[in-house]
């Protein structure tokens, strides 16, 4: 239901993306010969999850050879999860992908001329592509929005902040839209594509920026689509730590090119936990660094190091610039400091089911990117797959959307109910939850802390009122979103890749070898495959 005192402007398109990062924009160029196609994006074009990807994107360039050891990378780090045809499709199309970018003008960083290949965590060998060392993210955004740019058929929408799913006869037609002017816009459309992102705003420390509020995933829940594995949320091991700095990544691309960690004595710690040492997979590096970092006095925590003053031969500032121009800010130097490090929420492996064509359980809803789960990423996404699968199921959605055509009636109405102004205390409120889900549903877990979150929930679910403006539907977004979680977390009694239990801290293959899947705030294991039903 809508606020009384919101207007609301009907029109339409063919095709409707939430999200323009590289997902989205990859999609966006694939249906643009299908139809009229509206990107919409809360801020200014390339500010995304996607801008701010310092790590580079994995792909095997290298022959059959190279994609098969790319797909037993995937599904090792996985940890007993990936969904392994769309594992398959990741790494096999990942190549058409990367080399369509450089055919629209990406400039991946080269050595001698030809691409640079580097190594992170849990890869068998080096097939990293970067761009201007630290800004990878940032230069795909780029090539990709000035590729989209050219084709009419698209409008790109700044500024403005969907709000809900229009849902009619059990079908996704369309989206309400918010703008900058508080106008209020229903946007009907053949198909819906969420490429909205992820959800790390949920938690108090987190390397995502401000927009990441798992609006589309949100989105889809409320309208009543599948929801998959939303306790895979996985904590990179290395956020800059400095006392009122916000947390900034330090690329895992640091530890591929040889930088320890140490502890509080000085001590390399990684041979305790993991052969890999400090590439071995992210969930094992960063509760390290967190079991590194107990006992200090009083519960406060120890400190632990990231150390690259023993590289030589690279200049780790025109290696890393983006990373050595913020620390230079701080008086901090890569080559001659010990730089203090902590785990920060970073991506979500879990969100709207799809299958490897990016449709979800709803008719006319399709997801892609970090706001879509096809299982890819198992339980603990390996290092540098996330921009890969923005690009390959970006495109692959669309390609499936492109077959959509039927028609609605234009009479559907959206989930969300508005009230007539926020609540007062919606900053305090989001700053509690955050802070409740980094101390209760966070790094290690366990069903005390994780029902005291439950019950929080509820409780503030009472004090959320989303208004017609955008800080109150981001935290009524967030609520959802940390509801997922902590449901999901309960449910799965075991402790598997990015999901540790304390209180249940073995891997349970004989009960919980499958996909979680909320629906109707019930939670099921099942496999990742849609059924026909649903397609």
């Amino acid at each position: 239901m809508i606020a009384s005192n919101v207007m609301v402007v009907d029109t339409d398109t063919d095709f409707l993306i939430v999200g323009a990062g590289i997902a989205g924009l990859r999609a966006a160029i694939e249906l643009s010969e299908a139809g009229r196609v509206l990107v919409v994006t809360k801020e200014a074009l390339g500010e995304s999850n996607t801008n701010y990807a310092q790590g580079g994107i994995a792909v095997a360039l290298g022959g059959d050879e190279d994609v098969a050891l790319h797909l037993d990378d995937t599904v090792s780090a996985g940890d007993g999860l990936v969904n392994r045809e769309a594992a398959r499709v990741l790494v096999e199309e990942g190549p058409l992908r990367v080399q369509e970018l450089l055919r629209w003008g990406t400039s991946f960083d080269r050595e001698h001329g030809e691409l640079m290949l580097t190594r992170e965590g849990a890869h068998s060998r080096n097939r990293i592509l970067h761009a201007n060392g630290d800004a990878t993210g940032a230069e795909i955004g780029r090539s990709l929005l000035a590729h989209a740019r050219g084709h009419k058929n698209i409008t790109l929408l700044e500024w403005t902040t969907t709000v809900d799913l229009i849902v009619e006869d059990g079908a996704v037609t369309g989206g309400l839209l918010l703008d900058a002017g508080e106008q209020v816009y229903a946007v009907r459309a053949r198909a819906v594509l969420l490429a909205s992102g992820g959800a790390g705003q949920v938690y108090s420390d987190t390397t995502n920026p401000a927009v990441a509020t798992g609006d589309g995933i949100a989105m889809a829940f409320r309208a009543g689509a599948d929801i998959a594995d939303m306790e895979f949320y996985q904590f990179h091991p290395t956020a800059l730590s400095l006392p009122g700095v916000p947390r900034f990544l330090l690329s895992e691309a640091l530890r591929g090119e040889g930088a320890w960690l140490r502890n509080a004595q000085g001590e390399r710690f990684m041979d305790r936990y993991h052969p890999m040492l400090e590439l071995a997979p992210r969930d094992v590096v960063a509760r390290a660094i967190t079991h590194e970092s107990l006992g200090g006095q009083e519960g406060e925590l120890l400190p632990v190091y990231l150390d690259m003053r023993h590289i030589t031969g690279i200049d780790l500032s025109k290696r890393f610039p983006g990373i050595s121009r913020f620390l230079t800010q701080h008086g901090l130097s890569l080559a001659k400091d010990l730089i203090s490090v902590r785990p920060a929420a970073h991506y979500l492996m879990g969100g709207a089911k799809t299958d490897v064509d990016g449709r979800t359980s709803l008719v006319g809803l399709y997801a892609a990117g970090e706001a879509a789960c096809t299982g890819v990423h198992g339980a603990n996404r390996l290092a540098s797959n996330s921009l890969l699968e923005g690009l390959v199921f970006g495109a692959r959605a669309a390609l499936s959307m492109r077959d959509v055509s039927k028609k609605h009636a234009g009479k559907g109405v959206p989930t969300m109910q508005f009230a007539t102004r926020p609540a007062k205390n919606a900053d305090a409120l989001l700053r509690n939850l955050q802070q409740q889900m980094w101390q209760k549903a966070g790094l290690l877990r366990e069903a005390k802390g994780l029902n005291a979150m439950k019950q929080e929930l509820v409780k503030m679910r009472a004090e959320i009122s989303p208004a017609a403006e955008r800080a109150s539907i981001e935290l009524a977004n967030l609520h959802t979103v940390a509801h997922l979680i902590v449901l999901s977390a309960l449910a799965r009694e075991e402790s598997r890749g990015a999901h540790y239990r304390n209180d249940f801290p073995v891997r349970d293959d004989a009960h919980f070898a499958s996909h979680s899947v909320v629906r109707d705030e019930e939670v099921a294991f099942q496999t990742m495959a849609l059924s026909s039903s649903v397609l």
